[in-house]
């Protein structure tokens, strides 16, 4: 099995910056994609950011050229850079991450989510 754990969440004001964590654990042998996608209420989970074993990354527009996904693989741990934060972008962000467990199955998980609140 494998685990996820974000962090970072908090309150932040507008223009603030907050950076996100998600640890990856368990029985894993190769990430080949962490993604951070995000729930605000009342509303559908949308994609945020994804970045690819080596290195590909890709935006949704609404957070081009604010956020910025990064990983280290040798930690399995994803992160997010926030800057420039909007009230639209209160959501809980939730980490996913896909590859394959060291029994050579495919894995895609999700971790428990972290609150973002922008608000002054």
């Amino acid at each position: 099995q494998v685990q996820l754990v974000e962090s970072g969440g908090g309150l932040v004001q507008p223009g603030g910056s907050l950076r996100l964590s998600c640890a990856a654990s368990g029985s894993i042998l190769h990430i080949s994609a962490m993604a951070w996608y995000r729930q605000a209420p009342g509303k559908q989970r949308e994609f945020v950011a994804r970045i690819t074993s080596r290195g590909s990354t890709d935006y949704a527009d609404s957070v081009k050229g604010r956020f910025s996904i990064s990983r280290d693989n040798a930690k399995n741990t994803g992160y997010l850079q926030m800057n420039s934060l909007e009230p639209e972008d209160t959501a809980v962000y939730y980490c996913n991450a896909v590859g394959l467990t060291t029994r050579d199955t495919p894995f895609s998980d999700w971790g428990q989510g972290t609150q973002v609140t922008v608000s002054s």
